[in-house]
C-alpha cells in the first residue's frame, strides 16, 4: 500500500453511501446515489475513489468474475452468501474462523495472511 491518502469530500461521500446499505452494491449503483448529492461527479472518479478506499482498508472489493465487482462498507473480515440465480450478496452472520488460516498454512507452501469464504446457493426469494 502507498503512502497516506486523505479523506476527500468525494471519498467521504462515497464511503457514506456505501456504509448506508448492506446490499453490497456495484460501482454503478454507488455512482447513481453519489450523483444525487454531487451531480458533477464522474463514474471514473467513483471508480478511482473506490480503489483508494480499498487500498486504505476502509472497504472490501468483492470480485465474482462477472465483470462487475461489488463493494462492502464493512471492512472487517466476514463471510458472504451469493445467490447463483439473482446475484444478490449478503453477509453471513457467523464468526470469522481464524483457525482456517493455520490449517491452510500447515497444508500448503506459503504464508497465510487471511482468507475469504463465499457460500453460494439460492436466496429465499429465488428458491
Amino acid at each position: 500500500m502507498g503512502g497516506f491518502q486523505r479523506m476527500t469530500e468525494q471519498r467521504r461521500l462515497i464511503l457514506e453511501v456505501l456504509r448506508s446499505t448492506n446490499c453490497h452494491p456495484t460501482a454503478d449503483w454507488i455512482y447513481e446515489r453519489v450523483r444525487e448529492k454531487l451531480p458533477s461527479i464522474s463514474l471514473g472518479t467513483v471508480y478511482r475513489n473506490l480503489r483508494s478506499l480499498v487500498d486504505m482498508g476502509e472497504i472490501l472489493q468483492l470480485s465474482y468474475g462477472s465483470g462487475q465487482d461489488r463493494y462492502d462498507g464493512n471492512a472487517e473480515e466476514h463471510y458472504h452468501f451469493r445467490c447463483s440465480k439473482c446475484g444478490s450478496v449478503t453477509d453471513v452472520d457467523m464468526p470469522y474462523q481464524t483457525q482456517l488460516d493455520k490449517r491452510a498454512a500447515d497444508a500448503c507452501c506459503g504464508t497465510i495472511k487471511g482468507h475469504r469464504l463465499e457460500f453460494v446457493g439460492l436466496c429465499y426469494d429465488c428458491q
